[in-house]
This record gives structure tokens, C-alpha cells and sequence, in this order.
């Protein structure tokens, strides 16, 4: 695997909504959720939110690679409402994606679980004796002559787990550099995966809101 070329986005940050609890943002593909490590890697849609938002707090991630929305909450009750949705996985989510390859039949559901690949992090891998639970459906909405437009749903929110899932059914996601060949990196100059879609119960009152970000491939 290459060393990260870190250059991020310098784009104003798309807000999608905001009130007393919540803010939701259309995160961009390549910009980290959180700070990296590396000093290099300090820049991050959580830093770059607070220099607005100085109450913003951190709920749930997206992949660098990854763009669409995510949530933040702007108070520790908010934040320990929308964490607990997430870890009962009341969370609704829903993501657009570009495979390589046909993919055969309509919907199907992907149940392989997962596991770090200790030597190789941070990439999973399908592991059957000592793997977490993952499962992820999918939908076919449209086929290219040598790709596949789909719809993902995870039901359950392991590390990389859509990526892994596709892959292990033998249609690696466009652009992936860390689980793609090398046609597939060169297919496309970002990951094709985008979190197009979250529903939740709001921290106050508890109705469902249902946020989307436009799919930008």
C-alpha cells in the first residue's frame, strides 16, 4: 500500500442542516473524519467544524475515502442520544456505490464477519472463526457495460465493511486503493462510495429526521 498523500479538499464545508442538537454535514471524499496520527494528518472534518461550530462533538465516522453525510451533536445530551442509536443500530444509512463487474440478481444480502488483518492495518478482512457479525444488503439500480451502480444498506457498522463485503463477492467498489487492483484504482480518481442517506430519531422530542447528501459520481 502507498503512503497517504494527504491533500484534502479546501472546500467550504457543506452544512446540511443545523439547530440546538445537531448539525449534519456532506462530508467530502479525502478529508479525514478525525485527526490522523501523523502531524501531517491533523486536518479533519471534525477540526475544521469546530473552527465554526465550537460545540460540535463527534458521533460517528466515515472513512477518509468516503464522502456523504454525517452527524454531529452539539451537546453532551445529543451526543449520548445519537451514540446510543448507533450502538442499538436504530441508525438508518444508506449508500451509493460503483462496483467493477456485473453484478448477477436484483437485491441480496451479504453476512460474512469481519475482523482486523492485524498485520496489514487498517484493512479487514472475512474471518469465520474470530470475525464480528457484518451484514450489508444490497440493490442493483443500474449495470454499465463493466460496472455496476448499487445501493447499499449495512446493518451493522464494522470498519471498512462495505468495501470488504463487495470485494469478498468478487466486486471490488471503484477507486478503492487499499482493497482494489490496479485497474480498479485507476478506474475512478476517488472511492466510488458515498453515504447518500442517515435517518435517526432527534435527540429532543424523538422524531425521525432523514437527511441525504447528492451522490457527486
Amino acid at each position: 500500500m502507498e503512503k497517504l498523500n494527504y491533500q484534502p479538499s479546501t472546500a467550504p464545508l457543506c452544512i446540511l442542516f443545523e439547530d440546538a442538537d445537531l448539525l449534519v454535514v456532506d462530508k467530502p471524499s479525502g478529508l479525514l473524519s478525525v485527526p490522523g496520527k501523523a502531524a501531517e494528518h491533523a486536518d479533519c472534518l471534525e477540526t475544521r467544524l469546530r473552527d465554526e461550530y465550537p460545540d460540535a462533538l463527534l458521533v460517528h465516522r466515515l472513512d477518509m475515502d468516503t464522502s456523504g453525510v454525517m452527524v454531529f451533536a452539539r451537546n453532551k445530551p445529543a451526543q449520548r442520544h445519537l451514540g446510543l442509536q448507533f450502538e442499538k443500530r436504530q441508525m438508518r444509512k444508506t449508500y451509493h456505490a460503483i462496483v467493477a463487474g456485473l453484478v448477477q440478481g436484483e437485491t441480496g444480502l451479504i453476512d460474512l464477519p469481519l475482523i482486523v488483518d492485524w498485520p496489514n492495518r487498517p484493512l479487514q478482512k472475512v474471518d469465520f472463526k474470530m470475525g464480528k457479525p457484518a451484514q450489508t444488503e444490497w440493490r442493483v439500480l443500474s449495470r454499465n457495460h463493466n460496472s455496476t451502480y448499487v445501493e447499499l444498506s449495512p446493518k451493522t457498522g464494522r470498519s471498512h465493511q462495505l468495501r470488504v463485503h463487495m470485494l469478498a463477492i468478487g466486486h471490488p467498489i471503484l477507486g478503492d486503493r487499499f482493497y482494489g487492483d490496479a485497474r480498479v484504482v485507476a478506474s475512478m480518481d476517488r472511492l466510488a462510495l458515498h453515504a447518500s442517506m442517515l435517518r435517526f430519531r432527534h435527540p429532543t422530542g424523538g422524531a425521525w429526521c432523514e437527511f441525504t447528501a447528492k451522490v457527486p459520481f
